[in-house]
């Protein structure tokens, strides 16, 4: 039985050297399984669509980071809340969920993203 603990872990350190580090292929070569299936409409399927994207992104992008903000593990399946900050101001409240094979290794992957609203109807916040 995988470790829910441990597969958060992972997808975190996952999230983190792909996204803040600039390393998706680093980051697909420790995390990812045999196959990467993406639903992503941006990003294409497979391993070397992922690299390819973020590789690119990281170029485009010089300094942007996310920040995650709540990380929830159920079985083989692993959710995190982020707070994704763009150069120029730009920012995200994202939720992203991946699922791991029976070794711990990320295959696939879904996201949802909204741009944080300049105002808002409630005090609460979006983290």
């Amino acid at each position: 039985m995988l470790d829910p603990e441990e597969n958060k872990r992972n997808v975190k350190a996952f999230y983190e050297m792909m996204f803040n580090a600039c390393e998706p292929r680093r980051a697909i070569e420790t995390f990812a399984g045999d196959v990467y299936i993406q639903h992503n409409p941006h990003v294409g399927d497979g391993k070397d669509a992922f690299i390819s994207y973020f590789e690119k992104m990281a170029t485009e992008y010089p300094g942007k980071r996310v920040e995650i903000k709540r990380a929830f593990a159920e079985g083989n399946y692993v959710i995190l809340h982020c707070h994704q900050i763009w150069p120029e101001g730009l920012e995200y409240a994202g939720i992203d969920i991946f699922r791991l094979d029976e070794n711990g290794k990320i295959v696939e992957h879904w996201d949802v993203l909204q741009v944080l609203p300049e105002t808002s109807a409630n005090e609460n916040g979006m983290f």
